[in-house]
């Protein structure tokens, strides 16, 4: 058998990383977790992760510019971003730079595992909830 995907989830609330990476552990990837999105550059698995699950908002380098800045070196990652402030023009930069999905906190854990879904088959950009 294959080694399982690697998901690599970006968060600053401790209770939020943890939860996500229960719920995509559960389903048999591999999960690493980082407080910020300069630990997750910092760490050693930029180079095997499958997908990004990231909060919009976090302190220093929001989601947002974490995924630019992969984009500006070359690295085009599926991403799913998670949110509590559903903001408009978050959300269509998200999906305009390729995002695969945009979900509102909380969201439900059947709509993050369709987004995983979608990002592992390479099917393309979804709306999310």
């Amino acid at each position: 058998m294959s080694n399982p995907p690697i998901i690599s989830v970006i968060d600053d609330d401790g209770s939020v990383r943890a939860a996500t990476h229960n719920l995509v552990r559960s389903l048999g990837y591999a999960v690493h977790t980082f407080a910020s999105a300069e630990e997750f550059l910092r760490s050693s698995h930029l180079g095997d992760t499958s997908c990004v699950i990231a909060d919009v908002r976090m302190p220093t380098m929001s989601g947002l510019e974490l995924q630019a800045d992969l984009l500006a070196r070359g690295h085009s990652l599926p991403f799913i971003f998670i949110t509590a402030f559903a903001v408009e023009s978050d959300r269509a930069r998200a999906l305009k730079a390729g995002a695969i999905c945009y979900l509102t906190k909380p969201f439900d854990g059947e709509a993050l595992i369709a987004c995983l879904d979608t990002a592992l088959e390479g099917k393309g950009a979804a709306t999310g909830e």
